[in-house]
């Protein structure tokens, strides 16, 4: 039974045991599936940020290849913007240059070259000869120029397309191979690209700068024959007038003197001729007979010119009263011309002289209008021509002399006005900065004749500031225009004192519009002759007479006392000098030098520096004391002493001995000012003092300044002692200082402060040196103290002597004087009684 019940239990078992295994198989199938599909996910994951790490980077680089490409056209750009702006440099530059040159070259041709002249006279004669080769050569030059013009062009166009088409090849094969390349290759190939074109850049800018200068030559020098030819065909026309008027006048004479003719002709020029010297010229007038001649006249022109030219070459602000009598010696109707245009040449020359000019010519205005008239049509003439031209030296000068010619009042304000409206009106970096110096020479002239003018130009220079278009450098100049009006022009009078010439009663003011058509007159610089020579020269005579005949006439009357007049009126001017002595209340200069030595102390790295530049500062008699006081001041103003200071006054006090009496000075003016300084400023100048004396810069004699009793010190005087003596022993060491201060030499200065006139004054200097840790200074002072009841007693004795024998002396002159007055009230008795009696007679 038991047997087939195991038997039997055994299938059973199988199908469990079966059972019981299929679930852990079943797990791990399931574990093994996950597994799987985990991996499967992570390596999709990788594939797909793969795939988009893969997409940024291309992002990237076409992002970076975006980028290079803009910074290589914003290069480019940048490149082509400054070598325009190098051109424009350039191009002002030559333009410069040429107008300098050719202001040189007019002045070469206007004072007279010796070789242009003989050219010229070469070139008249065969000028009849081979005028028509003279016309083939220069049609045949100007082709030639042409030809040039064109072949360079051409070239320069070549030169440019390869250039393009090498740049464009780069940059192709540039794009192609970053593809391809690692980074650092297409960098090297991206510096060597940009290597090769600036080089090409810069052999471009070189070849068109030499092509512009070539080109600049060629054209000046065609300029100037064309100039040259205009010349000689005027010339050739004026000759041509004159050798025909001297033909008929020699024909009409019976041809007398043919020679003179001839001569004539010889002497000939551009400006008058072959260069003569003053005594020749003054000799070859004298020689000709006939003073109505063409010859005299033009020898009287060369002179008239000359004389012209030399005065206003030799002007100034001092001597201008003696020339102006001169210059109106000279015919100035006549020669006008010459006058206007040797004022304007010397004023380009030489602006800083333009008030002196100015003022030339005003007082030649009062008596000739037309003069000033002229000048001012000529200058308005060339100042439109530089504004066309953008010529600014020559706009600045102009512009100058207008604003002068304003302040003299030859010149109406009006003019200033319209001015001023045509610069600002489109404002440029230029134009503002001329208008700038305009209102700056004449608006102190401009605010007291018409301040609502000003006041809009004013106006208009804030706008154009508040725009801000301009440089910053100008709007720095309009910023100083405005502090220099706000200051009512300080520094920039209208007329000078001794430019003050005309009253305002006597000067005619003349006005032309800038929009008006001006005629220079430039024939009134050229000689031509005069059929009524004579006549105008005596009617300048007599104006001249009518100018400056009464000084002339007075002159000779006047020579014999002349000399006791200058005498007296020397004598009168001395003593007006030593009357008038100006004393300036408002202490300026005082100021500036305080705040000289200040800046200079506080700017100084050391206190060598510091002496060595103060001693460079030029210090009239008795300001030596402000060096004292400042150095001092700043001291006092520190927060903690500074070394720095001590060793700076002890240098001083080594150097001059009138520092050192200084010092000394400060010290007794500290001490008694004593008690109005704060704590700290009181210590650092006890500190200061006690560097002085611990070092022998300040002797020790001004110790006796200072009374050490309780009447007569405060709590900041003891507090000045403490500190300067404390200061002196840490300095000297308490036995040195004992030594210093019982030199027997030395007694009478101290004695003030070791006082030993009363007990009371002693004991508080004992007790005072004591409280301060200084008692060791008072050993004599206690002995002293100590021996007085002795001393007092010493000196009782011989007073009570002399007082006995005082006595005793007085008790006899006592006697004497009773006995005296006793026979003088008996011989009062005895004359009372006798009047008595010779009353009782009388009765």
């Amino acid at each position: 039974m038991v047997r087939k019940n195991q038997s039997s239990s055994s299938p059973s078992e199988a199908e469990e045991g079966e059972l019981s295994d299929s679930p852990v198989e079943h797990i791990d199938g399931i574990k093994a599936q996950n597994y799987e599909k985990r991996r499967n996910f992570e390596e999709e994951e990788r594939g797909r940020r793969g795939r988009k790490d893969s997409r940024e980077g291309d992002d990237k680089l076409r992002h970076r290849r975006v980028e290079n490409g803009k910074r290589r056209d914003t290069d480019r750009e940048d490149q082509r913007r400054r070598s325009e702006r190098d051109d424009s440099e350039e191009e002002e530059r030559q333009d410069r240059r040429r107008e300098e040159d050719r202001s040189t070259g007019r002045r070469k041709e206007e004072d007279g070259d010796v070789k242009d002249d003989r050219r010229d006279r070469s070139r008249r004669r065969n000028e009849c000869d081979d005028g028509q080769d003279n016309g083939h050569r220069r049609r045949r030059d100007s082709n030639k120029h042409a030809y040039r013009d064109e072949d360079r062009d051409s070239d320069r166009k070549a030169r440019r397309m390869d250039r393009e088409r090498g740049r464009r090849r780069d940059d192709k094969d540039g794009y192609k191979d970053e593809d391809s390349d690692s980074d650092s290759d297409r960098k090297d190939r991206r510096r060597d690209r940009e290597r090769g074109r600036r080089r090409d850049d810069i052999d471009g800018h070189r070849d068109r700068e030499r092509g512009r200068r070539r080109d600049e030559r060629e054209k000046d020098s065609r300029r100037r024959d064309d100039d040259r030819e205009v010349e000689g065909r005027d010339r050739k026309k004026v000759d041509r007038n004159l050798t025909e008027s001297e033909i008929n006048n020699d024909s009409g004479k019976g041809n007398e003197n043919p020679k003179v003719v001839v001569q004539k002709e010889e002497n000939l020029g551009r400006s008058g001729g072959v260069y003569i010297p003053p005594y020749k010229l003054a000799r070859m007038m004298k020689e000709v007979q006939d003073k109505s001649s063409v010859e005299y006249q033009r020898m009287s022109w060369d002179a008239l010119r000359k004389s012209i030219n030399g005065l206003v070459n030799k002007v100034n602000a001092t001597n201008i009263k003696n020339i102006i009598p001169e210059l109106f010696a000279e015919n100035l109707i006549r020669g006008r011309g010459l006058f206007c245009r040797s004022c304007m040449k010397s004023q380009m020359a030489s602006p800083g002289f333009t008030d002196v000019f100015a003022a030339l010519v005003a007082v030649a205005n009062t008596k000739f209008p037309e003069v000033g008239e002229l000048l001012l049509r000529r200058i308005i003439l060339q100042l439109q021509r530089a504004y066309k031209r953008n010529d600014k030296p020559q706009l600045l000068a102009a512009v100058k002399f207008i604003a002068h010619l304003v302040n003299q009042q030859v010149v109406h304000e009006l003019i200033a006005l319209e001015l001023l409206t045509v610069l600002l009106e489109n404002p440029t970096d230029d134009s503002v900065e001329v208008a700038v110096g305009f209102v700056t020479e004449c608006g102190s002239m401009l605010q007291d004749l018409c301040p609502r003018g000003l006041h809009g130009i004013f106006e208009r220079f804030r706008g154009i500031l508040h725009e801000g278009e301009i440089d910053k450098r100008v709007q720095f100049l309009i910023e100083g225009l405005f502090a220099l009006r706000k200051a009512k022009f300080q520094g920039y009078p209208a007329v000078r004192p001794e430019l003050d010439l005309v009253e305002q009663e006597d000067q005619l003011t003349h006005e032309v519009s800038l929009s008006d058509e001006i005629d220079p007159e430039i024939t009134l610089d050229i000689f031509k002759a005069d059929p009524n020579f004579l006549e105008n020269e005596k009617k300048y005579e007599e104006l001249k007479k009518s100018i400056l005949g009464e000084e002339s006439d007075d002159e000779a009357d006047s020579d014999g006392g002349s000399e006791d007049e200058d005498e007296d009126e020397d004598e009168s001017d001395e003593e007006e000098e030593e009357k008038m002595q100006i004393k300036d209340e408002t202490e300026t200069n005082l100021v500036n030098l305080r705040r000289t030595i200040y800046l200079t102390i506080m700017s100084s790295v050391d206190f060598e520096e510091a002496g060595h530049k103060l001693l460079k500062i030029k210090l009239e008699p008795g300001q030596e004391m402000e060096l004292c006081i400042m150095l001092l001041e700043c001291c006092s103003q520190e927060r903690t002493y500074l070394r720095y200071y001590g060793l700076l006054g002890q240098r001083f006090c080594m150097i001059n001995k009138v520092h050192q009496e200084n010092f000394e000075k400060c010290f007794v003016q500290q001490y008694s000012m004593i008690h109005r300084l704060e704590t700290n400023k009181l210590r650092n100048v006890a500190k200061f003092f006690a560097h002085l004396l611990g070092t022998d810069a300040l002797p020790w004699h001004v110790l006796s300044y200072i009374r050490l009793t309780e009447e007569d010190t405060t709590s900041s005087s003891r507090i000045f002692i403490k500190i300067l003596f404390q200061e002196l022993s840490e300095h000297l060491g308490i036995r040195l200082l004992n030594e210093r201060l019982n030199d027997p030499t030395m007694q009478d200065s101290f004695e003030s402060i070791f006082p030993k006139d009363n007990p009371k004054n002693t004991r508080f200097s004992i007790n005072f040196f004591t409280s301060i840790g200084l008692g060791g200074i008072t050993e004599n002072l206690r002995e002293y103290l100590k021996n007085m009841p002795r001393l007092i007693m010493q000196q009782q004795k011989p007073v009570s002597e002399s007082d006995e024998s005082g006595s005793a002396s007085s008790d006899d002159s006592d006697s004497s004087e009773s006995e005296s007055s006793s026979s003088s009230k008996e011989s009062e008795s005895d004359s009372g009684s006798d009047d008595r009696r010779r009353k009782r007679r009388r009765r």
